[in-house]
C-alpha cells in the first residue's frame, strides 16, 4: 500500500464502511473539525484514492439470488476480443468482467434469478460469439466487498 497518514487511512476505512458518513461524523471519529474532514476527503478524491460513492444493492431482494462465475473461452483463433467484451457489457446480468491469464480469456460474475435464467444467459453468450463457457455457481457468499484499507492499528485483513 502507498504510504499515507494514519488520519487519511482512517478516513478511507470509515468511508469504505459507510460512504454516506457526514463530514461531521468523520471529524468526530478522527479528531478533526468538520471543515478539516471535508478538506481531507476532497484531497483524497483529487489524489484518486476515492473514485466514487454508491449504494450496495441486495441482489436477493431484487430477484437475483443466484450468483455464478463464468469463464469465457474464445473458440478458434480470435484476434480481437472487442466484440466479446461489448456483448458482455450489454448484458445486465453480468455484474463484473475481468480479463484473466490462464485457460480462459475472461472471468465474469453473473447475478440472475434462477438456474433457468443462468442457462438462458449462457446460451445467449454462446450463440452471439464463438466462445465456450465454464460456470461455477456460488452456494454462499462468505464475504465480499472487503475494504482495501484497514483502520490504523487494525490487524491486516480485519
Amino acid at each position: 500500500m502507498t504510504f499515507m497518514e494514519s488520519t487519511d487511512q482512517k478516513i478511507l476505512a470509515l468511508l469504505a464502511r459507510d460512504g454516506r458518513m457526514s463530514f461531521t461524523d468523520i471529524g468526530r471519529e478522527t479528531g478533526l473539525s468538520t471543515s478539516a474532514a471535508q478538506q481531507r476527503v476532497r484531497r483524497l478524491e483529487q489524489r484518486g484514492l476515492i473514485c466514487g460513492y454508491r449504494a450496495r444493492l441486495n441482489g436477493k431482494a431484487l430477484g437475483r439470488s443466484l450468483v455464478a462465475f463464468v469463464k469465457i473461452i474464445p473458440v478458434g483463433h480470435v484476434t480481437d476480443d472487442t466484440s466479446v467484451v461489448e456483448l458482455l457489457e450489454q448484458m445486465p446480468e453480468i455484474t463484473a468482467c475481468y480479463s484473466v491469464a490462464g485457460d480462459a480469456s475472461y472471468l465474469c460474475q453473473a447475478e440472475v434469478g434462477s438456474p433457468e435464467d443462468l442457462d438462458d444467459l449462457l446460451t445467449r453468450i454462446r450463440i452471439a460469439q464463438p466462445v465456450a463457457t465454464s460456470t461455477t455457481i456460488v452456494l454462499r457468499t462468505m464475504f465480499a466487498d472487503r475494504p482495501l484499507v484497514d483502520e490504523p492499528g487494525a490487524p491486516n485483513g480485519a
